[in-house]
């Protein structure tokens, strides 16, 4: 006899002796089997390493120097004696 008809109605029979109660449950899980068949399976891609580190290359290519960019944007924000604050023409 086919191995998979053995295997089908040794699940049958398993189900008729279960009690009423866990067959919604029973349902679901199958539900998620079929679900699971269907879809097609993805390989997720590999983040990891240097296959990331290609991935994100020249992602912050700037043609000038933006730390000196951000080192005179600072100098302007930044008051000597008060420090940072949003309010610059506050006096103490």
């Amino acid at each position: 006899m086919n191995p998979s008809i053995v295997a089908r109605r040794k699940l049958i029979d398993v189900i008729n002796n279960l009690p009423s109660e866990v067959l919604p449950e029973l349902a679901n899980y199958l539900s998620y089997i079929q679900f699971k068949i269907a879809r097609p399976v993805q390989k997720e891609k590999s983040t990891s390493g240097s296959s990331f580190l290609l991935s994100i290359a020249g992602l912050g290519e700037a043609e000038e120097n933006l730390s000196q960019c951000d080192e005179d944007i600072l100098q302007q924000e930044i008051d000597p004696v008060r420090g940072w604050g949003l309010d610059r023409k506050r006096k103490p």
